[in-house]
């Protein structure tokens, strides 16, 4: 068990150490890299490996697709704190907080709905 998170650790790692050197060098290619579902799709892969169940895969599928949406005026947000001159701490906070009411928005409607949130 041990093994299996480091090699998970290890991978989501270096996903994300790509993005990062990739976008000091074009941030549109490293925000690609980023947005991509990488993770998602090699946490599926983890998941199907460790179940072998095809209604929690597509359930976790889905559930990272509504997540994913509720998170999007996150970084828009971001994205427009940043360009207008506010701080990288700030426009990290108000994304933040874009994100946090943005999930509890996706918690709320999902439940109501049968969503797998």
């Amino acid at each position: 068990m041990g093994g299996q998170l480091a090699i998970k650790a290890l991978v989501s790692g270096i996903l994300i150490a790509l993005a990062s050197e990739v976008a000091r060098r074009s941030p549109g290619w490293g925000g690609l890299i980023a947005a991509l579902p990488l993770t998602s799709l090699i946490a599926l892969a983890w998941l199907w490996r460790d179940t072998h169940d095809p209604a929690r895969a597509a359930d976790f599928m889905a559930g990272t697709a509504l997540y994913v949406l509720a998170a999007l005026p996150a970084f828009a947000l971001i994205a427009t704190a940043l360009r207008r001159g506010a701080g990288i701490t700030l426009s990290v906070a108000l994304g933040a907080v874009a994100a946090i009411a943005g999930t509890y928005a996706m918690i709320w409607a999902g439940r109501r709905l049968g969503w797998p949130v």
